[in-house]
């Protein structure tokens, strides 16, 4: 995975609801599937493994393509998750149960719910095993299965979370403990981490630190606050234009970048962090803390590694362009499992379904694909309760904007967006199938469409 998606990811929508598609006013006429079951059937026309964004999204595209009864989701989970929305969580302006819905009230009508887990995928014979040895084939696979939180590959994780002071905004577990030790903290250190492996929502690292510095000083502790953002990477964000605008917030706000530096264990019942220099291989460094925020390191799903349909990392190999398999034509990826070269965000899954659709339709009659996915990724990067800076860009880390404004600027209206829109879209829109992303201005203004 490139550098700029790793760092400048997070899991957000891109605005522009006045761009939407056709079709949209069809939304309401969408009903919901209400009950989890097992597997009906052992063969589907199109088979989706996972429920997340990118799979919901498909298989509600995919119904008005093949019909319902011929599309099928395997997801275990009963619950689904904006994950967007766990920034505002860890930061104390929303509430977790607004992230939340029953898996079954998103699933599309008709759509087959396979409540189970995959286990092994054989693409040469067109089947996956599923749990207790079921075996489904299909005729076209999408593999949206995410990516994988990995607490454990830091020693002292995640045990070390039963302790006060240590919290998480990348899991429902640890999210809310992260508001506690923000409104627990007294004085001393407060560290904010970033791993040495790609990430979702790579933005969310510093969003929580800029929600933190602005409520200690509405809270009137900012003097006692040390804060540090201790960084794997080298840069502060992969994009120059929102990375400058970053660093003068981090000077303005008197908070300390360590790069190159990597979080190796907590030791939680003393409160300390023992971070790698990345330039100096096996030298670590100890920094007791008052607050501790960890960003985990993450991984593809353990079913993908050493799969036929994986890279030689564990990511599925697809076409950065048309989402379709490398070596299997009837296989597609999309979202945070694949190895697009781009941020993983629910943006990127946004942009990547509208293409994902028109690229199956055209394999489905025999055609090769012609819409090009760009690598377009968006993330709202919060710098306080009601200030937002909207990076917007493409594969090759050029903004890839939606206003005809200067969007490395902090605005107020991009935080509403970001905090009351984008939930909207995404409950609404991008998981009813009925939103690609709408084409940026710059794109908009190329065509004389102003």
């Amino acid at each position: 995975m490139s550098v700029i998606g790793v760092v400048s990811s997070c899991s957000c929508l891109r605005p522009g609801v006045w761009l939407l598609k056709p079709g949209m006013q069809m939304m309401s006429s969408l009903g919901f599937h209400t009950a989890a079951r097992c597997a009906a059937k052992d063969y589907y026309e199109v088979l989706v493994l996972g429920g997340g964004a990118g799979g919901i999204t498909m298989s509600a595209r995919m119904k008005r393509r093949v019909g319902a009864g011929n599309v099928a989701v395997v997801e275990s989970s009963k619950t689904h998750y904006y994950q967007p929305l766990w920034t505002l969580v860890g930061g104390g302006a929303k509430q977790l149960a607004a992230s939340a819905r029953p898996t079954g009230s998103v699933m599309p009508k008709g759509v087959e719910w396979i409540k189970s887990r995959v286990t092994a995928l054989d693409p040469d014979k067109n089947c996956v095993w599923l749990e207790n040895d079921i075996k489904i084939s299909y005729k076209y696979l999408i593999i949206a299965l995410g990516i994988s939180l990995h607490y454990e590959k830091i020693r002292g994780l995640p045990e070390g979370f039963h302790h006060p002071k240590i919290g998480s905004n990348y899991s429902v577990h640890t999210v809310e403990k992260t508001w506690k030790a923000l409104q627990d903290f007294k004085e001393g250190n407060a560290i904010f981490t970033f791993p040495n492996t790609p990430v979702k929502c790579a933005g969310a690292p510093q969003k929580i630190m800029y929600l933190s510095e602005a409520y200690w000083r509405k809270t009137g502790k900012r003097s006692k606050a040390n804060i540090m953002f201790n960084t794997s990477l080298g840069v502060v964000f992969g994009v120059k234009k929102y990375a400058d605008a970053l660093l003068e917030i981090i000077k303005e706000r008197d908070i300390t970048v360590n790069y190159k530096r990597n979080l190796v264990e907590v030791r939680a019942d003393k409160q300390e962090a023992v971070f790698e220099n990345l330039d100096k291989p096996g030298v670590t460094e100890v920094h007791q803390y008052e607050m501790l925020h960890v960003t985990p390191p993450m991984g593809p799903p353990d079913v993908l590694i050493n799969s036929p349909v994986a890279d030689e990392i564990g990511w599925v190999d697809v076409n950065k362009e048309t989402l379709q398999h490398k070596k299997y034509p009837n296989v597609f990826g999309i979202g945070d499992c694949t190895n697009l070269p781009t941020s993983k965000t629910a943006a990127a899954v946004a942009a990547q379904s509208g293409v994902l659709d028109k690229t199956i339709s055209l394999v489905m009659k025999n055609q090769l694909p012609t819409k090009k996915y760009d690598g377009y990724t968006s993330c709202p990067l919060v710098t306080g309760y009601n200030k937002v800076i909207l990076a917007e860009f493409d594969y090759n880390a050029q903004p890839l904007e939606t206003f005809p404004i200067d969007q490395s600027k902090e605005r107020v209206t991009m935080y509403h967006m970001k905090a009351d829109m984008m939930p909207f879209l995404y409950w609404n829109m991008l998981l009813k199938g009925y939103w690609g992303g709408p084409a940026p201005v710059r794109k908009l203004m190329h065509l004389g469409l102003k």
